[in-house]
Order: structure tokens, then C-alpha cells, then sequence
């Protein structure tokens, strides 16, 4: 944990509460004592630090000082394919690490329909995810993520709106076209399940105009494709 992100509910008049998970990182990984300070954020808000005020087994209280705005997000849209509900929970961490802030969860034929049953996929859960993400970044802007487990009619009904003004990309590793590099206008990146897309739901992407672009002849994990493909378009970001 590089910041600790705190949430509106956990301050009150400059003060933090914190309990909990983020307790035990300030005891048992930073070592903390009274007096000292530590890198903190407020959820969807300013950077800072925090002055160790009290602390015991139960909570800490930390004085704020908050005015840092975080980092700028990249100017990217990603549509991603439900992967397995484990894979999914490492996925979400390092897309908010890398600073995606809209994020589009759709089915595809490939997609196990229990896929969506799973309890990973409770706001919470998913909430948990990207906040350690954040915090590993020292980011505070939550990304927003949307679920579609319709894929014709999210393809149909909403696609061209959310790709308006952006380049849209489709990863497909059968292509004769390389992924872009440091690409100067946003971008809506769509990566696949297990397996890829089937050609049909390929064809529907690029009637939307999506381009497929490939990282290489080497078929990788959606956990691997992600930060792959961010880290090209956007390196300096």
C-alpha cells in the first residue's frame, strides 16, 4: 500500500479514523508510531499526508493535510470481456493502477455463464478491487465500471456513442495490423475471454469501427494482455 486512501466517512473535521485493514498496514508493514507521517488520499479527492496522532489495537487517528490532486487518468475506455472471476479480481487492480477510469465488463459466446453469478462481481467486491489498485498507484479517482451481459445490443445500442472521438481498437493476435504506440487521442482498447472473440462478435466490433491490432504472435492471459497493451499505448503515461 503506497497511499492510504481514506473515505468521506472515515474524516471528520481533518481527522481520520482508520481501522481494519489499513490499520494493520500502518502497524505491521509501515511500523508506525505516534508522530509519524504517512502518504494518504481521500477516495475521489485531494493527496496528502497524515500526522499519527493516536493509535492502539483498535484504530488510528490521523491529522490531515490534503492538496495534491492526483494523477491524471488515461484517456482510454476499456471493454473487457468477463474473465474468470479470479483473474478478474487482479485484472481490476492493475487497470486502476494504470489509471483507466471507465471500464465496460461485457459478455462474449466464450464467457462461462456462471461467470456472472460469482460474488466478485458484488459493488463491494468490485469496489474493494480497484481500490487497492488505487493505492498501489497512489491514485484517489475511482474508476467507474458498467456491466453489459448482453452483447448484441450493447454492441448495437451503445457502442458507436462510447467510441465517438476515440481510436477503437479490438486485440486480436490474428491480424496484420501492430498495436499503436503512444498514441496522442483517447483510445477504446476491447480485449477478449479465454479464447478470443468468435468471428461474429469480431465482425459486429468492426462494423462499429473497431480495428483489430495485435502485441505479437504470442496469445497471452487477460491479466497479461491488460497491462501489455496500456503500457504501449499510452508509455508515457
Amino acid at each position: 500500500m503506497n497511499l492510504l486512501l481514506l473515505q468521506s466517512e472515515q474524516i471528520n473535521n481533518g481527522v481520520a479514523t482508520v481501522s481494519g485493514r489499513q490499520l494493520q498496514q500502518l502497524q505491521e508493514v509501515h511500523g508506525c508510531v505516534v508522530g509519524d507521517s504517512v502518504r494518504v488520499g481521500e477516495l475521489n479527492g485531494l493527496m496528502g499526508t497524515g500526522i499519527v496522532s493516536e493509535l492502539n489495537a483498535q484504530y488510528a487517528l490521523l491529522q490531515l493535510h490534503l492538496d495534491c490532486p492526483p494523477p491524471a487518468p488515461i484517456p482510454l475506455t476499456l471493454l473487457l470481456a468477463m474473465p474468470r472471476p479470479k483473474m478478474l479480481r487482479r485484472t481490476l487492480q492493475s487497470v486502476a493502477s494504470m489509471g483507466v477510469k471507465q471500464i465496460y465488463l461485457i459478455n462474449s459466446f466464450r464467457v462461462e455463464k456462471s461467470f456472472w453469478q460469482s460474488p466478485f462481481l458484488n459493488p463491494n467486491a468490485i469496489q474493494e478491487q480497484l481500490i487497492l489498485g488505487l493505492e498501489q498507484a497512489r491514485d484517489t479517482q475511482l474508476p467507474e465500471l458498467h456491466i453489459r451481459t448482453r452483447f448484441k445490443p450493447f454492441v448495437e445500442d451503445e457502442l458507436a456513442e462510447i467510441i465517438n472521438g476515440s481510436h477503437a481498437l479490438l486485440a486480436h493476435p490474428v491480424t496484420d495490423m501492430p498495436c499503436p504506440v503512444d498514441l496522442s487521442q483517447p483510445a477504446t482498447l476491447a480485449i477478449g475471454p479465454e479464447g478470443g472473440f468468435i468471428p461474429y462478435e469480431i465482425e459486429k466490433l468492426c462494423d462499429v469501427g473497431f480495428r483489430a491490432v495485435h502485441v505479437g504472435p504470442r496469445i497471452l492471459r487477460v491479466e497479461t494482455a491488460v497491462p501489455a497493451l496500456l503500457s504501449r499505448l499510452f508509455p508515457s503515461r
